[in-house]
This record gives structure tokens, C-alpha cells and sequence, in this order.
């Protein structure tokens, strides 16, 4: 087909979108509400230990705070907003005009969503579940409610949607990179986000295993985890941490991948070691799947396993090292700019080396005898993931913002937010590695008085408000500027790679010629070695486009429907036959596309307005 698709309403176009860069606006305003949610659990949490004896919640909902707090941050806020930046930029960066699979990717998003939802309608429905983030089968069999339930489930279904959208990066990556984009030019955030991928292929089956033996435990009287029927309940946390640990670099390596884009950019240098940084991103994703047991230490495994997984766990310090070493190497000597993305990028290297260094401290099997469930690990995996993970996405958050959206967010709000968030998060945490050392056991809903613990919670509780009014800084800023209408250049920060010589935002197909690129920064050589000029890899000509399409949707809403009703299925007769109709439904719609004529639609030549940013010197 030739013709155009007609003009469509704000809501239908985003419910129907296969665009990856409106998918991306979907993932990362999905992401930031679930981060405000969980965001919410935690000062709920904060409030309760904020004094000895304190009656403000009950120990039950404690225990459902603590579990959809980390279950939420970790898969529903972070790796949502990850995928936002990995649609919005690979393509661009790479030289392409879309995703491999533009329909999965519509299908990864929904997916996502709707496990999100469904678990957290154990609120209403209930009561969410009890077990920690982790839930552990000995404490998930003993959950009375459907919370566990809605755990599963809710994972499996936004755990399908996390894969499918990880083989799309894979495919999009190896597959469409522009002519002359070789793996050694590519960005260090592409291929972050490669190996991230990689790490989610591999590390999600296991965590799929293990929910599916857990609900047949649930629902079905099987015994995998049961010891009292024949069942081993080590197995499960053995399951559960070779997809966790893989699970905290897959949300790391990106990060990494975003402080390595906005460092150069304001230093006004090439990156350091480019090829040192690759094989350490490369080898921090191979040994991440080779320390999973150091989280059990304390299990009996005996001396061996642990000193393997030890040695295992250090030596994760040393590509780790390399980077950061090349990241101060490459604002060595620098033109320094400290606008946010900056002050997010630097003061990230701070706070992720300390969260480093506690975990070299815990990779020793005698110390984490002591370390081992305290608020010392609740500390340092703190440091891990807000200082080694939310730093870096708020500070991609300013930096890519006007490539998304083609604004600008405010400078002066965005310092407010940063430095709020800052002194909160280390007043909140830092507090903690002595709070463990004096002997706090984590997982706890208060604590008697006179036990040395009053002041530092006191102290962390307060830090947690003030971080909480950084995070109302930044909603506050991005409202701001939506209702603005102040429209921002295509390249505000002197950006060096492919996403900076287009238009801000990027007009639907991206280029109107794919670029042939000849250099490691391609834009950056092109304005000041070639006169802002791109050699074009072909010529000017009309462009294919997938068209939208309702049955992801359809898709997820189906599996949403037999999901929430199998967890009811041994309460009446009716979940039963609830599911299967929501399952005909799913695959109904699956049905319906594998049958379906989609050649898709050509933008003309003629139609094509973006300005031609290869001829622009």
C-alpha cells in the first residue's frame, strides 16, 4: 500500500501505536507512575520505624509495604523506564527507523502493563503479597491470601512483555544498524543495552520456572518447596537468584550505558578507553550469571561453594573498576559543563562506588556471616540501585527529554530536584550501614526503645521525606514543561552520536536518509571535521511504515482476564471458566494477526518535511 493512515486522536494513536518512539513515552510515564507508587510504600515504611513502638502500621501491611515496594521498584519502575530510553534512542543511535519488531513491541509494553496492574489489585483484593521481593517459598506458602497469588501471576505476565521487548532490542541491535555502524562504533549505551538484553534472555526463564512451580505449590498441592512433604525450599532461593542477581545487572549495565553518553557530551571528549569499556560491559554481564549463591552464604553450602562464589563476586570489582576509571579519565582534563544530566553522572560515581565497595565487603563469606540480613544489605543494595540505577535514569530523564519531547526540562527545578534527592539519599541510607552494625535485622516493623536504633531511623526516616520532595520536584518540573509550549534545537547539549542530527522530537521515520557512518562519534565528526554534514547511505526516496494495530492490546487485556481469574480458581467454578474465555480471547487476537494482510504504508517522497540535517552546514 501507498496511501497514509488518517489523522487519529491523541488516545486511540498511543492505545494503537507500534512507533518505538511512542512506546517509549508509554513505558516511561508507566515507569515514573509506579515509581511514584512504590516511592509512596517506602515513606509509608519510613514513617512506621521512624520511632520505637510505633503503632503507625501493622505489622501484616508492613510486611505488604516491604513487598511491593522492592517487587515494584525493581520490575515495574526501573526496567520500564530502562526500555523507555533503549525505544527512544537505540534506533536513532544506530542509524535506524524503527525497531525489528514494531508490533512486539507494542505486545512487550502491554504486556508489562497489565502484570502491573494485576498485581497491584491485590490492594483491593485482598491484601497484596507478604513474602518480601524475593518470596521465599517458606514464608509465600504460609500467605493466608491470594497475595502470593497476585505475585506470580503479575510477574509472569509483565515478565513475558520484559522478554519480548529484550529480543526486540537483541534483533534491532545486530540486525538494522546503519551502513558502516559497526560493533565497535556503536554507542556505549547500545551496547549496554545489547548485553542488558542478553542477560534478560537468559535470566528470565529461571524466574519463570520458579513462579510456575510456586503457583503449582499454590494452587494445584504440589510439593517442589514444601520440606514437610518431600519439597526443598533452598531450591527456590537457588531459582529465584540466578535470574536475581543477572537481575540487578540487566537494570546496572544500562544505567552504566546512560552515564557514559552524558559524560562525554559535557566533557567535550571522546570517550576513554572505548574498547576497555566495551569487554568490561561484556565480561560484568558473563560473571553476573556466576554469583548468584552469595546471596546464600548463610544456607550451609558449605565452605567451598562459598569461597567459589566469593572469589566469583570480587572479581566482578575489576571490570566494574575499568569503568569507573575511564569515566574519570574521560572528564580528565575536560571541558566540564555541570548542568543536570552532569550532576547526576558525577555524583552518581560517588554514591555507586560506595555501594561498590560494601559489596566487595559482603562478598566475603565470613563477614556476610555478620553483614547477612541487617540493614547493612538493605543499605548497600540501596546504593546499588538508587545510586548505581535511579541516578543515572534521572539524569538520562534531563539529558534525552528534548530529543523525546522536544523540550527542555527546567534548569533551576531540575538542580532543586537534584540536590533534594541527593542529601535525602544519603541522610536515608548512609545511616543504615551503621544501623546494621549495631544490629538491626531488616524485615522488622519496629524495634523496642533504648536499643541505640532511635536516632538513626529517626535520621533515615527524615532523609526519606526529603528525597520524597525531590521526586515531587521533578513531577512538578516535567508538568512544567509539558504545558509550555517552548520548543527546544535538535542538539541543546552539543551531543556527539546520530540521535543529535535529527530533529527534536524525531519525525515518524526518523531519517530521511539512513546515514552512512564512518567514525566512532558521527554527528560530533560531522560538525566540526565536515562541516555539518552526514554522508547519506542512500538517496532520498519513500519510506515503509508499519501500520498501528488494537491486538496487542487485545493480547495483554486477554491474559490480564485469565490471570486474575486463576487466581480465584479454587474459590468457585465460575474463575475456571473466566480463564478460558480469557485465554480464547488472547489467542483469538493472535489468531487474527498471524491471518491478517499488514504490508504496512509508504510516507512519499514528497511528504517527507524534515529539514535535510546532512546538507544543514
Amino acid at each position: 500500500m501507498t496511501t497514509q493512515v488518517k489523522k487519529k486522536s491523541i488516545f486511540w494513536d498511543y492505545l494503537t501505536t507500534v512507533d518505538h518512539k511512542k512506546i517509549a513515552h508509554l513505558y516511561l510515564f508507566a515507569g515514573l507512575f509506579f515509581f511514584v507508587l512504590a516511592g509512596l510504600e517506602a515513606i509509608l515504611m519510613r514513617i512506621q520505624l521512624m520511632y520505637p513502638s510505633n503503632t503507625f502500621v501493622s505489622a501484616g501491611f508492613y510486611n505488604q509495604l516491604l513487598t511491593m515496594h522492592g517487587t515494584t521498584m525493581l520490575f515495574l519502575a526501573a526496567t520500564p523506564i530502562l526500555f523507555a530510553f533503549m525505544n527512544a534512542i537505540i534506533p536513532l543511535q544506530i542509524g535506524a527507523r524503527d525497531v525489528a519488531f514494531p508490533f512486539l513491541n507494542s505486545l512487550g509494553f502491554w504486556l508489562f502493563l497489565f502484570g502491573g496492574i494485576l498485581l497491584n489489585l491485590s490492594w483491593f483484593l485482598g491484601g497484596a503479597p507478604n513474602a518480601g521481593w524475593t518470596s521465599y517459598s517458606t514464608l509465600a506458602l504460609e500467605d493466608s491470601t491470594h497475595g502470593t497469588e497476585f505475585y506470580i501471576v503479575g510477574l509472569q505476565i509483565s515478565g513475558l512483555g520484559t522478554l519480548i521487548s529484550a529480543i526486540n532490542i537483541l534483533t534491532t541491535v545486530i540486525n538494522m544498524r546503519a551502513p558502516g555502524m559497526t560493533y565497535m562504533r556503536m554507542p556505549l549505551f547500545v551496547w549496554s543495552s545489547f548485553v542488558s538484553s542478553a542477560l534478560i534472555l537468559f535470566a528470565f526463564p529461571p524466574l519463570t520456572v520458579a513462579l510456575f512451580l510456586l503457583l503449582f505449590d499454590r494452587l494445584f498441592g504440589g510439593n517442589f518447596f514444601s520440606a514437610e512433604l518431600g519439597g526443598n525450599s533452598i531450591i527456590w532461593e537457588h531459582i529465584f537468584w540466578v535470574f536475581g542477581h543477572p537481575e540487578v545487572y540487566l537494570l546496572v549495565l544500562p544505567a552504566f550505558g546512560i552515564i557514559s553518553e552524558i559524560i562525554p557530551t559535557f566533557s567535550r571528549k571522546r570517550l576513554f578507553g572505548y574498547s576497555a569499556m566495551v569487554f568490561a560491559t561484556v565480561l560484568i554481564g558473563f560473571v553476573g550469571f556466576m554469583v548468584w549463591a552469595h546471596h546464600m552464604f548463610t544456607t550451609g553450602m558449605g565452605a567451598v561453594p562459598n569461597s567459589i562464589f566469593a572469589l566469583a563476586t570480587m572479581l566482578v570489582a575489576i571490570p566494574t573498576g575499568i569503568k569507573v576509571f575511564n569515566w574519570l579519565f574521560t572528564m580528565w582534563g575536560g571541558q566540564l559543563r555541570f548542568e543536570v544530566p552532569m550532576l547526576w553522572a558525577v555524583w552518581f560515581l560517588v554514591s555507586f562506588v560506595m555501594g561498590g565497595v560494601t559489596g566487595v565487603m559482603t562478598s566475603s563469606a565470613p563477614a556476610d556471616y555478620q553483614y547477612h540480613d541487617t540493614y547493612f544489605i538493605v543499605a548497600h543494595f540501596h546504593y546499588v540501585i538508587l545510586g548505581g540505577v535511579v541516578f543515572p535514569i534521572f539524569g538520562g530523564l534531563h539529558y534525552w527529554w528534548p530529543k523525546m519531547f522536544g523540550k527542555m526540562l527546567n534548569e533551576t527545578l531540575g538542580k532543586w530536584t537534584f540536590w533534594t534527592f541527593f542529601i535525602g539519599f544519603h541522610m536515608t541510607f548512609f545511616i543504615q550501614h551503621f544501623l546494621g552494625l549495631w544490629g538491626m535485622p531488616r524485615r522488622i516493623f519496629t524495634f523496642l526503645p533504648n536499643q541505640g536504633l532511635d536516632l538513626g531511623n529517626f535520621i533515615s526516616s527524615i532523609g526519606s521525606f526529603i528525597m520524597g520532595i525531590g521526586a515531587v520536584l521533578l513531577v512538578i518540573n516535567i508538568i512544567i514543561t509539558s504545558v509550555k509550549d517552548e520548543k527546544t534545537k535538535e542538539d541543546p547539549w552539543d551531543g556527539r552520536s546520530l540521535e543529535w542530527a535529527i530533529s527534536s522530537p524525531p519525525p515518524e521515520y526518523n531519517f530521511k536518509q539512513l546515514p552512512l557512518v564512518k567514525t566512532m562519534d558521527p554527528w560530533w565528526d560531522a560538525k566540526y571535521n565536515n562541516k555539518g554534514k552526514i554522508s547519506p547511505a542512500e538517496p532520498v526516496g519513500d519510506i515503509h511504515m508499519p501500520n498501528s494495530s488494537f491486538i496487542p492490546f487485545i493480547i495483554s487485556f486477554g491474559l490480564f482476564i485469565a490471570g486474575l481469574s486463576l487466581i480465584y480458581i479454587n474459590d468457585n467454578n465460575v474463575s475456571l471458566f473466566i480463564s478460558i474465555i480469557g485465554l480464547l480471547v488472547t489467542f483469538g487476537a493472535m489468531l487474527a494477526r498471524s491471518i491478517q494482510n499488514d504490508y504496512g504504508y509508504h510516507i512519499h517522497k514528497e511528504d517527507q518535511h524534515q529539514q535535510d540535517l546532512y546538507n544543514k552546514g
